[in-house]
């Protein structure tokens, strides 16, 4: 069964830093795109950033320069390093495969509060 379990969320304050990680089961995460969301209450999920199987990146305007996508092949992980975290951060993180079929994480929660 595939599965993308994600992990490292929590709450931090504003200024502060997590990593997150998916780490995936049967499928492998350097052969296709994988990318990070985001959904914050009330809001569409939204694009954070990709990694291609080239190790391309790509990342949202209101992340750039604060966030970093990395995968470890060997360990068949994916990793979105946040710093300079802001509370507008704030949204539940999806992990995502993007193959000829999709698949999802099941989130972590990034609380970015004082």
């Amino acid at each position: 069964q595939v599965r993308l379990v994600e992990s490292g969320g929590g709450l931090v304050q504003p200024g502060g830093s997590l990593r997150l990680s998916c780490a995936a089961s049967v499928i492998s995460v350097s052969i296709n795109t994988m990318d990070w969301y985001r959904q914050a209450p009330g809001k569409q999920r939204e694009l954070v950033a990709a990694i291609t199987p080239g190790r391309n990146t790509m990342y949202a305007e209101s992340v750039k320069g604060r966030f970093t996508i990395s995968r470890d092949n060997a360990k068949n992980t994916v990793y979105l390093q946040m710093n300079s975290l802001k509370p507008e951060d704030t949204a539940v993180y999806y992990c995502h495969y993007r193959g000829y079929n999709d698949y999802w994480g099941q989130g972590t929660q990034v609380t970015v509060s004082s």
